[in-house]
């Protein structure tokens, strides 16, 4: 029993090595990525020695641009759908957060939410952006709040897409998240990344998981493994806490709306009416059939109310 037993571990441990050996994923050097994912309107820009990946299209004399933030382990690409229709009416700004995309980690190794608002600020200076909009998702999502409380003549409109801020319990996260939370485990991640873990995280944040294309997944396997990603994204859950200065929420005055997928999993909708209830004045749109990124599962149905309120004054 007992040699049974060992030849069963034996073979476990052979086909465990096997797959990690087939699912071996180096990084990819960001030269290799460029001409997939940073055709035009692409451009690179040196913010204090981090060099950032954004695009700057549309209304080149709008005095207050609206500038799109993604959320953890996305890229500027999230907010496709949202930039051109958007553009035709505003200067819409989006770029790769430090650590994610093909802006790449920072030196320093510092994800923190007040860190990621000084480098949005720095970037807007760059870009010689005095007032402007802003909006994100997820991380991005706090990372606009928190710029808005640190920059609050400069930010004139707030919107918070299943964003972060409370404290929260999730009913689901991906496996990718799991994975990288895990000591040890996660230095598996400079190596390896099987393809199926991107599917399944991708699809477990999506309303709909049908709606999860083969395109979809390359762009969120090839850019986690742009140099450095990886490592990136574990030091950024080691350094988050939820509900972390959530009390600063109350300070914020400032015209907001708040959009919220009814399926996100994540970040459950119960965070959207607690954003709600602390910002003074805000209003809260919550799409019943989608999930955690709801601007990028259906671009087109969580417009309408994005518009009217920019176009409000």
């Amino acid at each position: 029993m007992k040699a049974l037993t060992l030849k069963l571990l034996g073979a476990l441990l052979f086909m465990t090595a096997i797959a990690m050996w087939l699912s071996r994923a180096p990084d990819w050097p960001v030269q290799a990525l460029v001409a997939r994912w940073a055709p035009p309107p692409s451009d690179f820009i040196d913010v204090k020695g981090q060099l950032v990946h954004l695009r700057d299209v549309g209304l080149r004399d709008d005095p207050q641009p609206l500038v799109l933030i993604h959320g953890t382990s996305a890229s500027l690409h999230t907010w496709e759908g949202w930039a051109k229709a958007l553009s035709a009416r505003h200067r819409v700004i989006s770029f790769d957060l430090p650590g994610f995309g093909l802006t790449g980690p920072n030196a320093q190794g510092d994800y923190r939410g007040d860190t990621y608002a000084r480098f949005v600020l720095e970037l807007m200076d760059q870009l010689q952006v005095q007032r402007f909009a802003i909006a994100g998702n997820s991380l991005g999502g706090e990372v606009a709040w928190r710029t808005a409380l640190l920059a609050p003549q400069r930010v004139t409109k707030l919107i918070l897409v299943d964003a972060a801020g409370p404290d929260f319990s999730s009913d689901s996260m991906p496996i990718g998240f799991l994975v990288a939370r895990v000591p040890v485990l996660n230095r598996i991640f400079d190596w390896v990344l099987p393809r199926p873990l991107v599917v399944a995280s991708v699809r477990n944040v999506y309303g709909d998981p049908s709606r999860v294309n083969e395109a979809l997944v390359d762009r969120y396997y090839e850019l986690a493994l742009r140099e450095g990603n990886r490592r990136a994204l574990v030091q950024r859950l080691q350094q988050n806490r939820r509900g972390e200065d959530a009390e600063r929420i109350r300070e914020l005055k400032l015209p907001t709306l708040i959009l919220w997928g009814g399926r996100d999993r994540l970040v459950p909708p119960s965070v959207g009416r607690q954003f709600q209830q602390d910002i003074a004045g805000s209003e809260l749109v919550v799409f019943d059939d989608l999930g955690h990124v709801p601007h990028e599962e259906d671009p087109a149905h969580t417009l309408p109310p994005v518009q009217a309120f920019l176009d409000r004054r």
